[in-house]
């Protein structure tokens, strides 16, 4: 899904945000050049589906004006289990160019799709446990929600040059900022507005993937509901705890239920990858997205999984001018984390 070593821009569209990360390769690591956030309104993107393209093209061309990118090539991710599939599967050793002829008769077997309506990569991970067998992570995405993720982006006047998957985005993310040990298990999980995204990864390589349509949205409907407010008075309350008229204890209460939701679904993610992997335990996890903003949800989780929850810090090893707001950037932290692993792609990588 890739579409040559100049700047690109991270372009993570999500249905709450859509955040906009341009790093400058140095010949030390990166440093930041330009960063942006802007708020969609509720239901211009729904089940990672766009539903209003014009107002989200809208959106972007305002968040480059604003940001002052120049640059046009553009990193974009789709994710969602209705609409990209990863599977790490075993298959007989062969050659790259040799798997990359063979790679739709291959995948067939394993994607849920009609194989002409999705687009197809694959990676070699390494050798198989059997004789003469490589593991290769295969993902095919719908050509339909690449198109219409691609069709906005150029109608703001961006150019795609890179269609990544958030999964693997937090990733680089992840390899660029910490210390990778080989022998543990780390769940990357973001917590979006609509979508939870977790990519397990052992000594740097992936060895599971799930997106769940689950997010922070669970808990703006709940105090919605609870307290027949709107939504940017649930979305105020859900932030900084108390509106006038909705007492604190009452709000987290609320609060606390709809994270309890949220968390189940992780910890199904979870048990599932131990029920079907070889790996028995998961050693921390690294939280990003929206939802780490919630009160108390990240000391929640890491109360109710029983595993050690840090939160992501995908500027660790950035440079950063001296011109960035550093608190602003402190805040904001955990909602970048897919951008800036889009920002790190090339157009020909793997």
């Amino acid at each position: 899904m890739v579409f040559g070593k100049k700047s690109i821009i991270g372009l993570d569209i999500g249905s709450k945000h859509i955040k906009a990360v341009q790093l400058k390769e140095l010949k030390d690591g990166f440093l930041l050049e330009r960063l942006g956030i802007t708020t969609l309104e509720p239901e211009l993107i729904v089940d990672g589906s766009i539903l209003d393209s014009s107002r989200v093209v809208e959106a972007i061309k305002g968040l480059m004006d604003s940001t002052q990118i120049k640059a046009k090539d553009t990193t974009i991710a789709v994710s969602g289990h209705s609409s990209v599939i990863i599977k790490r599967v075993s298959l007989p050793h062969m050659s790259e160019d040799e798997l990359a002829e063979s790679i739709k008769f291959e995948a067939e077997q394993y994607i849920p799709f009609d194989i002409e309506d999705v687009n197809l990569d694959f990676q070699i991970i390494g050798v198989g446990e059997e004789k003469n067998m490589m593991d290769v992570l295969i993902v095919a995405a719908k050509r339909d929600k690449i198109n219409e993720y691609v069709s906005v982006v150029a109608e703001a006047g961006l150019m795609p040059v890179v269609v990544d998957v958030d999964a693997f985005a937090l990733e680089n993310m992840y390899e660029l900022n910490y210390e990778v040990n080989e022998e543990d298990n780390v769940a990357l999980v973001n917590i979006g507005a609509s979508m939870i995204n977790i990519n397990i990864v052992k000594g740097g390589v992936s060895v599971f993937t799930r997106d769940s349509s689950i997010g922070g949205n669970l808990h703006t409907e709940a105090l919605q509901k609870e307290f027949t407010i709107s939504y940017e008075d649930a979305e105020k309350l859900k932030h900084e705890g108390s509106i006038e008229g909705v007492a604190e204890d009452e709000a987290q209460s609320v609060l606390m239920s709809a994270s309890e939701d949220i968390i189940s679904e992780i910890s199904r993610s979870f048990d599932y990858f131990r029920d079907t992997t070889n790996y028995e335990s998961i050693d921390s996890i690294i939280l990003s997205g929206g939802c780490v903003l919630t009160k108390d949800f990240a000391s929640l989780l890491a109360e109710r999984s029983g595993i050690n929850v840090d939160i992501a810090q995908p500027l660790k090893n950035i440079q950063v001018p001296e011109s960035f707001d550093r608190e602003y950037l402190k805040t904001i932290e955990p909602i970048i984390c897919v951008a800036l692993g889009l920002a790190l792609r090339r157009v020909g990588d793997k």
